[in-house]
């Protein structure tokens, strides 16, 4: 099939026009039906369960690779960060780890704004920005935000 839909794609550029299954064919050495069935076959979509092999064990769609799926690598390496981001939290006052989950998203994915914050504090949103900056200049000078910066490479 794909040498077949090769010759056509190349003949088509070459000519400027879509070559017939006999123009393929008598390039090809083959018989004309045979190319307009291998032509047919290969825009006809095949299912992903469609056997694949002499042997009815492997799929099509195993050999298919999921590129929204993450890595197990990739899966590792964020429960690690998750960890070590939970422990430099750890070591912050309740009021400063919670203004910097909520600012960030940490605990449920939606980072705030200042404003929103500072609703739910009964604060301005200036005094959450106060304790923001100043809790994230503790953090830089944690032991472990050299463990966390490499997680930004």
């Amino acid at each position: 099939i794909n040498r077949v839909v090769r010759v056509q794609r190349r003949m088509l550029q070459e000519r400027g026009y879509e070559p017939t299954p006999d123009e393929v064919a008598a390039h090809l050495d083959l018989p004309g039906e045979r190319v307009s069935e291998v032509l047919r076959l290969a825009q006809e979509p095949v299912s992903l369960h469609a056997p694949v092999g002499e042997e009815d064990d492997v799929a099509l769609g195993d050999l298919i690779e999921d590129g929204d799926a993450t890595s197990p690598v990739e899966s590792a390496a964020f429960l690690l960060l998750r960890e070590h981001l939970e422990a430099v939290l750890s070591t912050l006052g309740e009021r400063e780890r919670k203004v910097v989950q909520l600012r960030y998203g940490l605990a449920d994915g939606r980072p705030r704004t200042l404003e929103e914050i500072g609703r739910i504090f009964g604060v301005t949103r200036e005094r959450i920005r106060q304790i923001e900056s100043k809790t994230l200049n503790k953090l830089r000078d944690h032991a472990f935000a050299d463990q966390l910066r490499g997680y930004l490479d």
